[in-house]
């Protein structure tokens, strides 16, 4: 049975909500506004009010137990169907995207990009790119977007600098491809850092910097990075880092 109508006089979907879910995801919930231009966009596919997909973006709001914590606690109205939807990509972060993909293509009128290909070749390289840049995309955008855009480390917040780290790595396993909650965002610098195990964060969201650098004599090394060693990151907005991916992290590429 649909929902009750948000603003605009239609019932929501299940396939309308992935989209906005989707959107959720990769949109500063600060910026979950009727004039953003990619509310506008999807309030148009969805042939919506821009202020309905807002509305919706914050009713997904009121289930985000970070935003919860700073004093903000999203739309009132969320229906039983907005948790379902909430429950289930928070599970599986990879559907998400390629159903939002799908049926934003659907709704489109646009062939999905299999469709496009000859079967005769076997797997498509091409496709198993273009699914990497759909998860790679919403990677970046979710986890940027939980750190308003800054280095959680320096404080940087030159987007041109910025890198959505992997705290599983991709190659390690897919499942975590896309979850936010596997990312950090840091600046080139420290993400390079991160993957070759000279930094790391600990369970209490701190620094540990490896015994590698906090023994080497240079200046820069001492004032660059040593410096952060035991201070906290400054924490997300939401998709907190996973303790588990974390703990992952440390055991198996942090240089202790």
């Amino acid at each position: 049975m649909p929902e009750r109508p948000a603003n605009d006089g239609k019932p929501w979907t299940r396939d309308e909500l992935v989209i906005a879910f989707e959107l959720y995801c990769r949109t500063p919930f600060q910026k979950t506004k009727a004039n953003n231009p990619d509310v506008r966009r999807t309030a148009l596919l969805l042939k919506r009010t821009a202020a309905s997909v807002a509305r919706k973006l914050g009713n997904f709001g009121a289930f985000d137990p970070q935003l919860r914590e700073r004093g903000i606690s999203g739309l009132v109205h969320a229906s039983r169907l907005d948790r379902e939807i909430w429950e289930e990509f928070h599970e599986d972060w990879n559907s998400l995207v390629e159903s939002a993909h799908r049926l934003r293509q659907s709704l489109s009128e646009l062939k999905p990009e299999a469709e496009t290909f000859t079967p005769r070749t076997g797997p498509s390289e091409r496709l198993r790119l273009t699914r990497e840049r759909l998860h790679q995309s919403f990677f970046r955008d979710a986890v940027l977007s939980s750190y308003d855009c800054r280095c959680c480390i320096t404080g940087i917040n030159v987007q041109e600098c910025l890198i959505a780290s992997h705290i599983v790595p991709w190659a390690c396993n897919e499942r975590y491809r896309s979850d936010p909650t596997n990312g950090l965002c840091l600046s080139a610098t420290f993400d390079r850092l991160f993957d070759s195990g000279l930094i790391t964060i600990d369970t209490t969201l701190k620094v540990e910097v490896s015994p590698r650098l906090l023994e080497v004599a240079d200046r820069a090394s001492r004032t660059l990075i040593a410096c952060y060693h035991g201070k906290p990151i400054m924490p997300p907005m939401r998709f907190l880092p996973s303790r588990n991916h974390l703990e992952w992290h440390r055991a198996n590429v942090f240089r202790s």
